[in-house]
């Protein structure tokens, strides 16, 4: 990988605006189903193992988690914040919790004035269920830049993948190039993500 990550640090938990940093470094958050991979997916763009806690238990980020990045970039230098949201649609959690975590989800994506686009992860394998439909539907009426980043890429066969993307970037109604895939396994398109948001450090 031609990107380097120096360092990567946690820096705090909020549920609320009160708890989220203050910042003027850009900041991207990453959205998904619960199972689909999210801490994965930010430990590997990372290069970090343990950065994000990877649960056996899905639904188990019941939080936002905000972490300050440096990244280096050939001769370019890059400073940003990361934020991980809450999983939504598989936790097995009563109908309030659901409903708060979904206030937590809503209040940040609207309310976040560094907020520069959304990783919204979806299965590359599975595609895009339900959730992640109105999760899009959502963001779009947000105004906010939605990168999709297809996970677990690594699970369908070469001559698959491509199709696979095309498919979900029509479900999702949304551009061919705006559906990456990845995989956290085999580390397959870290690079190119980071240049995604590298494009919209500016707003």
């Amino acid at each position: 990988m031609e990107i380097k990550v120096p360092t990567a640090d946690f820096i705090t938990t909020a549920t609320g605006p009160e708890g989220w940093p203050k910042t003027l470094l850009p900041e991207f958050a990453f959205v998904g189903r619960s199972n689909v991979g999210k801490s994965s997916l930010i430990n590997a763009l990372t290069r970090r193992r343990k950065l994000v806690r990877v649960s056996n238990t899905p639904g188990r980020t019941r939080a936002l988690n905000f972490f300050e990045v440096h990244v280096l970039d050939r001769k370019h230098e890059h400073k940003s914040m990361l934020c991980d949201l809450p999983g939504y649609g598989f936790a097995k959690v009563s109908k309030a919790e659901k409903a708060q975590w979904q206030g937590i989800i809503e209040g940040y994506l609207t309310g976040r004035d560094g907020l520069r686009a959304v990783v919204q992860l979806i299965d590359a394998e599975v595609g895009p269920s339900e959730q992640d439909t109105q999760m899009m539907e959502f963001l779009r009426a947000s105004n906010r830049p939605v990168i999709i980043a297809a996970t677990k890429l690594d699970r369908l066969n070469k001559s698959k993948r491509i199709p696979a993307l095309r498919s979900h970037a029509v479900a999702l109604r949304l551009p061919e190039t705006d559906v990456l895939g990845v995989s956290s396994t085999e580390e397959l398109g870290m690079d190119e993500l980071w240049r995604k948001l590298f494009a919209l450090e500016r707003g």
